[in-house]
């Protein structure tokens, strides 16, 4: 039979793939702990926890277990007219360790559908209460996914660009800085002046999708707090930050003011089955909490709360907040503190930065953000036993909470490595 590899190429089309550039997938057969396998046996550190998924390490045996015996009681069940413990048990034990203000879960499939809610919530906001507000708020460079209303307050064009006659209006602002913040709450005060904005979107404190780009705390608070005072609602993308990553458990945990609606996905369900949640607060609720049947949000998902997806997030949130996770975070934050000082000062890194357990350098060379150099980059990690996936000329870390210092120093020096052949 032939491998996997080969099979693929024949009826499979995989996401952001340039097929006639690149024919052949890498066919994984296994993955357990941080590491991956190949069809012949070879293994890669997943230095990028496969999309900031799988953070408890893969096919991690508590969630595994815990799903199996949900498996044997309820698979699915439509959750329009019906109701599960595994949901009502997550809502419980997730409201807990949101942000106070979040009263409100509305569950969905994935990061995208995730911030689609959360726009759609912002929009039907202002609707429900006879404003005519139409156009939203996002930071330039922004990403919060591939559906339209995802794409429209995506900044991207690498992505939207085919599409982009089809889009909700969107006005943008850099996202704050030390240097900049003067400048950036001008402009804002133009665009909020003008009684149109119904809501602002935003990844909160590192832009994933952007390079990982990251941004100041105290100035986007400020930006939040100028916001509500204009009844604008505010959206925390947290679908890449969430759980952990930034060193709290929600970037929002650092920043003073607290957003009306937080999107969640990746991590939410330890990698294991997609699901995605929008929560939000009391407020935001009530405006749709009508005898008017169309004051409602209607948007649903087949698998919406999946009881198995429900149950593998009630065990992510138990090791979450478990001692060996989170020294194991404050862990991966030295090691990655200590990698920063011996290679910032490299002549061939232009930029490092951290936000918690996210690592990022930029290499001080030009490389086209999907392009040959950055291939070939992509491959000397792998033949390295590396999973990292360079975006353009930046080398990113964000390795599961369970990786150890061996990996750790694998991944450092196969980075080490590039700087003696860029």
């Amino acid at each position: 039979m032939k491998n996997i590899s080969e099979r693929d190429a024949k009826h499979v089309w995989h996401p952001l793939t340039q097929h006639k550039l690149h024919p052949r997938m890498l066919g994984i057969t296994k993955a357990k702990g941080a590491l991956l396998f190949d069809e012949s046996g070879k293994e890669y550190i997943d230095g990028i926890s496969s999309w900031y998924t799988s953070v408890y390490g893969h096919c991690n045996d508590y969630i595994l277990e815990k799903v199996y015996q949900q498996m044997q009681q309820l698979d699915q069940v439509v959750f329009s007219g019906f109701t599960h413990e595994p949901a009502v048990k997550l809502s419980e034990e997730l409201i807990k360790i949101l942000p106070a203000n979040q009263e409100k879960l509305f569950f969905s499939d994935n990061g995208s559908t995730a911030t689609e809610i959360g726009i759609k919530m912002a929009l039907q906001y202002h609707f429900n209460k006879g404003h005519k507000r139409n156009v939203l708020l996002a930071f330039e460079d922004a990403f919060h996914g591939d559906t339209f209303g995802a794409m429209s307050v995506s900044g991207l064009s690498v992505y939207n660009g085919p599409f982009e006659d089809f889009f909700i209006e969107v006005k943008r602002i850099p996202p704050p800085s030390k240097e900049n913040l003067k400048e950036v709450l001008a402009l804002l005060h133009t665009y909020v002046t003008a009684g149109n904005i119904a809501g602002f979107i935003y990844e909160p404190l590192v832009q994933g999708a952007a390079a990982m780009q990251m941004h100041d705390a105290e100035g986007l608070g400020e930006i939040l707090r100028i916001l509500k005072e204009h009844d604008v609602v505010t959206i925390a993308d947290e679908v890449m930050t969430g759980f952990g990553k930034t060193g709290t458990h929600f970037a929002s945990d650092q920043i003073e003011t607290k957003p009306d609606i937080i999107c969640l996905s990746k991590a939410l369900t330890a990698g294991l089955i997609p699901m995605a949640i929008t929560s939000c607060t009391q407020e935001v609720y009530d405006a749709f909490y009508s005898d008017d049947i169309a004051k409602g949000l209607f948007h649903g998902h087949t698998y919406t709360a999946n009881p198995l997806a429900c149950t593998a997030a009630l065990a992510g949130l138990e090791l979450l907040q478990s001692k060996e996770i989170q020294d194991n975070i404050a862990r991966i934050i030295q090691s990655h503190q200590a990698f920063d000082a011996r290679i910032k000062n490299h002549p061939k890194v232009a930029r490092t930065r951290q936000t918690g357990i996210i690592y990022a350098l930029d290499l001080n060379i030009e490389i086209e953000r999907y392009g040959n150099l950055r291939d070939k980059l992509m491959q000397h990690f792998m033949d390295k036993g590396i999973f990292l996936r360079p975006l353009g000329n930046t080398i990113y870390i964000t390795a599961p909470y369970i990786v150890s210092e061996d990996q750790l120093e694998q991944i450092y020096s196969a980075i080490e490595s590039v700087f003696d052949i860029v």
